[in-house]
């Protein structure tokens, strides 16, 4: 398998206090649209904690750009697993 070819796999996304961070990941996200299958979000407001569940088909760099850029955003963790 070649880094050009396309995956399905999943983004597990957990925001600590979404208030400093919303803006600017969702801006991401818009960014790498193209390879974005599905979003489900679960804001847990009373905790100031967000979980964001992402599907995606692109390549293991398409992929690895968009984590990539979350995992820079302070109070953000990421973490993918792809489809064998």
């Amino acid at each position: 398998m070649t880094n050009l070819e396309k995956r399905i796999g999943v983004v597990a996304i957990i925001v600590n206090d979404p208030e400093k961070s919303h803006e600017k990941l969702n801006a991401i996200l818009h960014f790498h649209s193209n390879i974005i299958v599905g979003r489900l979000g679960i804001p847990r407001q009373h905790e100031k904690l967000s979980i964001i569940s992402l599907i995606v088909e692109g390549t293991t760099d398409e992929v690895g750009a968009l984590t990539g850029k979350l995992g820079q955003l302070p109070s953000v963790s990421v973490k993918t697993a792809f489809a064998k």
